[in-house]
């Protein structure tokens, strides 16, 4: 297994070859849970510290059980806070995402927390982030990977602008808050005009900046038509649904 660097550098370059990359979304705090889909073969796997039930206590393991089995470990933290952000990234995290990004001021604090001086203001200490690869402070700054949710009305409007600024890697959709702020429910994949045109014009702006575009999907053929879109990372389940899903099958099976 490379060090979190190469693993970096792999999904990267993927991207840089216009593949989509699939992620597993997990919410539940169980790192055996999150090895077990880790290593059946999801790339990438995202850490949901929002709305997920996992503490800060509790991200190192979930981290270790990711890291270990070869899958890039992405955690979203419960907002854009600097001390929150450095402490997923000493923990090992590979890349951050910051919800409720809505204006080039809060990219910029965001991208300034991610990185080392004197592209940024991340403080130095990188407690377990260091032991997964060699260099890690001369190499941190061009590796880690930093996404921007794009989830309102306000930031959709900025969204040229949060996308451009220096640091950001790449934005995420949030569908559901996105649904909310433009007037529409949320909970499944939309399909109202205006929502779906919205997340159109988000990817085709980060794909004209040369920025990577994701998306959270809740259905399965969602989830392979975003893929088809061009959007360069897919969260293709969570945890929570992968689990009810497998026990519904199962029991179905048994019972016929």
């Amino acid at each position: 297994m490379s060090d979190l660097f190469g693993r970096i550098a792999a999904l990267k370059q993927r991207w840089a070859n216009g593949e989509a990359v699939y992620n597993a979304w997990l919410g539940l705090p169980d790192p055996l849970v999150a090895e077990i889909i880790s290593r059946n073969g999801w790339e990438t796997v995202t850490i949901d510290m929002q709305h997920g039930l996992i503490e800060l206590a509790s991200l190192p393991k979930m981290l270790q059980a990711v890291g270990n089995s070869g899958a890039v470990p992405l955690v979203r933290v419960p907002w854009n806070e600097p001390g929150v952000i450095m402490k997923a990234l000493d923990a090992g995290a590979a890349g951050i995402i910051a919800p409720m990004i809505n204006s080039v001021d809060e990219a910029k604090a965001f991208a300034d927390a991610c990185r080392y001086p004197p592209a940024g203001s991340r403080s130095y200490g990188p407690i377990r982030a260091g032991m997964q690869a060699e260099g890690y402070a001369a190499k941190a700054n061009d590796h880690i990977l930093a996404f921007a949710m794009i989830e309102t009305r306000e930031a959709y409007e900025a969204r040229e602008e949060i996308i451009a600024t220096d640091g950001i890697d790449g934005v995420l959709i949030g569908p559901s808050d996105l649904s909310l702020s433009l007037g529409f429910q949320p909970g499944r994949d939309p399909d109202e005009a205006e929502v779906v045109s919205a997340i159109a014009d988000i990817r085709e702006a980060a794909e004209a900046a040369g920025k990577l575009s994701a998306i959270y999907t809740i259905t399965t053929p969602a989830a392979i038509r975003a893929a088809s879109e061009g959007f360069s990372l897919v969260i293709g389940c969570n945890d929570g649904a992968m689990v009810t899903e497998g026990a519904k099958a199962r029991l179905s099976k048994l019972k016929r």
